[in-house]
């Protein structure tokens, strides 16, 4: 049975078709279609405030696109949400009208709390050992997102106002760190060994980049090394050398300075990269609604 999750970031815009699938006594999402879109809002709302009206076709058209992809899958169900950008935007809610007007599909915009919860949502789907304290970070465009989870439960969260693209175009408060370095001394026991999970596109870039398998943690000098060596080249080298597109090949090194800066400030010298994200958790979500 496929769902349709429409995840709005602030760097992309992505549609993930799945089903959960049970197998050998485990549970899992399965990807069954992935598109994705670089529509970028975050660039014009964290420099003018507003979506531009040739910015907000691009959007409807996308959305238009997503539900068409959909309805070829026959989802039984379809859930739109849109993040940071959205959220700041001023003219956030006549765009959610405009979507509603134009494609039928009701768009979200979530808060960064909530965000957090969809992505954990699949995170007790994987096997990790729930008594062992946890940290999950999630980097998007325009935010990120730490967790804190210990005996299995969440017992902190926090979403910061630094992303990728707020970090490329300089709309980040100077006191950001600091203000993460004391959450964190406030939040979490660093006198306790923490696993690190790390989620979103850039990480799951970096693994790939770097050519670690089965799953196997990214060490803290890998990040580093990889950070540095992608800042020494131009974007056009970064693109030609790592195979990346353009829309990936700028926000990358921003995402591997704030995954480093916490790892830092845990004294961590692994993350685990699950592979998971905001879209896996919308779909394992609308399959346990449908339990009930």
């Amino acid at each position: 049975m496929n769902y349709a999750a429409i995840d709005v970031g602030t760097n992309a815009a992505r549609l993930l078709i799945g089903e959960v699938v049970h197998q050998d006594g485990k549970s899992f999402v399965k990807k069954v279609s992935y598109t994705r879109i670089p529509l970028r809002l975050g660039e014009e709302v964290f420099e003018d405030g507003k979506i531009s009206k040739k910015k907000v076709q691009d959007f409807i058209n996308t959305i238009k696109a997503f539900g068409l992809i959909a309805d070829i899958f026959e989802v039984k169900r379809l859930r739109a949400v849109a993040t940071s950008a959205m959220r700041e935007s001023k003219n956030g809610q006549k765009i959610v009208d405009r979507i509603k007007e134009e494609t039928g599909i009701t768009l979200e915009v979530i808060s960064g709390e909530v965000e957090a919860e969809l992505i954990f949502g699949t995170f007790f789907l994987l096997e990790i050992e729930k008594e062992m304290p946890f940290i999950v970070i999630d980097v998007g465009g325009g935010s990120t997102e730490v967790s804190v989870f210990e005996k299995g439960e969440r017992i902190a969260s926090k979403s910061f106002e630094i992303g990728t693209i707020r970090l490329l175009k300089e709309k980040v408060d100077k006191n950001i760190w600091a203000d993460i370095h004391e959450w964190m001394q406030q939040h979490v026991d660093l006198s306790d060994h923490h696993q690190l999970f790390g989620t979103g596109g850039n990480i799951n870039k970096a693994h790939k980049i770097i050519g670690i398998k089965d799953n196997k943690p990214i060490r803290f000098s890998q990040l580093e090394n990889l950070k540095r060596d992608l800042s020494a080249l131009s974007l056009d080298q970064r693109m030609s050398k790592y195979q990346l597109k353009p829309d990936r090949a700028d926000v990358i090194v921003p995402a591997l300075e704030i995954f480093t800066y916490i790892m830092k400030e845990m004294g961590a010298n692994e993350i685990i990269v699950p592979k998971i994200g905001l879209s896996d958790g919308m779909i394992y979500a609308m399959y346990k609604e449908d339990l009930k």
